[in-house]
C-alpha cells in the first residue's frame, strides 16, 4: 500500500503504469517514496505542474502564482482562492509528498523566505546595495533556520528554568562577536529583575567567578568553545557552587565543561566581508531564554517593566508600545 500512496488521494489506478503516468514518469518505489521526504516544495509544485488532477492544478497555480500571500493563509482561504474544497487542498498537499497542511505550510514559509528574492523575475534594481541586502539577509534567514532545526528543546527549558531561578547572571565572553552578545545579555536580562551583568575580559572573569556561589549562574558564550578564558571561568565558577550555562558549538569543549550546553553548528560564509550570522543566530537563542524565563516570573517582571518604562517618560511622552530604553 505505501507504494501507491498516491492513489488514495488522487483516485488513480492501482496499477504501475496509471501511477507512472499521474507522477511524472517515477519509475521506481524508491523514486515514488522519495517524494515524501520533500524539502522543496516550491521546485515540487513546479515539477509536477501540468500533471495534477483538474483541481489539485488550481491549487498549485494559486499558490505559484501568490508564493507570498499564501504562505500565511489557512486552508480554508486557500480553497476559497482556488475555488475548490478543503479536501482537495488536503489531497494536493500529500501529492506534493506532505504529511498534510499543516506540514505543508511550514515547508512554504521556509521556502518562501529563502526563495522569494530569487523568483518572479530580475530585481527591481541592479545596484550594489540591493545586492548586499539579498547576500546578508538571506543568509541570516538561512542561519536562523538552521539553528531552529538543531536547538534541543529539553536544553533550552532546563536553562531557562535555571536563569529564571538565578540570583544573579554573569555574561561572559572573548572577542567582539561573544563580548557583544553577552552585553546584550545582560542587557535583556536586568530588565526581568535579575541581577546581570556582562564581561569580556579573560583576567576579570576569573576574579568574578571566584566570588560566586550557589543561586549564581555564568552564561559562557563562545562560536568555537575554545577559548582557555572562559574555560577556567566555568570551572572555577561550578567549584564554588554556582550553575554554568553555554551557547556554543556542538560537542566543543565548552559544552562539555558547563553544566547545561545549547550546542548549534551554523557554518560561516567564505565572504570575508559579511558579517558574521552566528552572531544573530546567538542574540535570538538569548532572546528566547529570556522570554522564557520571563514567563516563569510574570508578576515580577511586569512590575520592573513598568518601572523601567515610568523611568523614562521624563525622557519621552510617548506612552504607546515601544522598545523599552528605545
Amino acid at each position: 500500500m505505501k507504494e501507491y500512496a498516491f492513489c488514495r488521494y488522487r483516485q488513480l489506478p492501482k496499477d504501475d503504469a496509471g501511477i507512472e503516468a499521474a507522477v511524472g514518469g517515477l519509475r521506481s518505489v524508491e523514486e515514488r517514496q522519495a517524494v515524501k521526504k520533500v524539502i522543496d516544495v516550491i521546485l515540487r509544485m513546479r515539477t509536477l505542474d501540468g500533471k495534477f488532477s483538474k483541481r489539485e492544478q488550481r491549487v498549485a497555480d494559486y499558490i505559484l502564482s501568490n508564493l507570498e500571500s499564501s504562505a500565511r493563509q489557512t486552508q480554508s482561504e486557500i480553497a476559497q482562492a482556488a475555488g475548490v474544497s478543503v479536501a482537495t487542498v488536503n489531497r494536493f498537499c500529500r501529492t506534493l509528498g506532505c504529511e498534510g497542511f499543516r506540514d505543508f505550510r511550514i515547508r512554504l514559509a521556509q521556502s518562501v523566505a529563502v526563495s522569494l528574492q530569487y523568483l518572479g523575475g530580475a530585481s527591481r534594481t541592479d545596484s550594489e546595495a540591493d545586492r548586499l541586502v539579498t547576500q546578508v539577509f538571506g543568509a541570516l534567514v538561512d542561519g536562523l533556520n538552521l539553528a531552529r532545526s538543531q536547538l534541543d528543546g529539553a536544553a533550552l527549558e532546563k536553562a531557562i528554568d535555571v536563569l529564571a531561578r538565578a540570583r544573579r547572571i554573569c555574561f561572559l565572553g572573548v572577542g567582539g562577536g561573544s563580548a557583544n552578545i553577552a552585553r546584550e545579555g545582560a542587557n535583556r536580562f536586568f530588565r526581568l529583575g535579575i541581577p546581570a551583568e556582562a564581561h569580556a575580559d579573560g583576567y576579570f572573569q576569573r576574579m568574578l567567578t571566584s566570588t560566586l556561589s550557589q543561586g549564581d549562574v555564568v552564561v559562557a558564550i563562545s562560536a568555537s568553545g575554545q577559548p582557555a578564558e572562559l574555560l577556567d571561568s566555568v570551572a572555577i565558577a561550578a567549584q564554588y557552587g554556582a550553575e554554568t550555562i553555554a551557547l556554543t558549538r556542538t560537542g566543543s569543549p565548552l559544552a562539555e565543561a558547563t553544566g547545561v550546553a545549547i550546542e548549534i553548528d551554523i557554518p560561516e560564509d567564505q565572504d570575508i566581508y559579511k558579517p558574521s550570522a552566528s552572531r544573530l543566530v546567538f542574540i535570538a537563542i538569548i532572546d528566547v531564554l529570556a522570554a522564557g524565563a520571563a514567563r516563569k516570573r510574570p508578576e515580577r517582571v511586569k512590575e520592573c517593566l513598568r518601572r523601567i518604562r515610568t523611568s523614562l517618560l521624563a525622557l519621552s511622552e510617548d506612552v504607546g508600545p515601544r522598545p523599552i530604553g528605545d
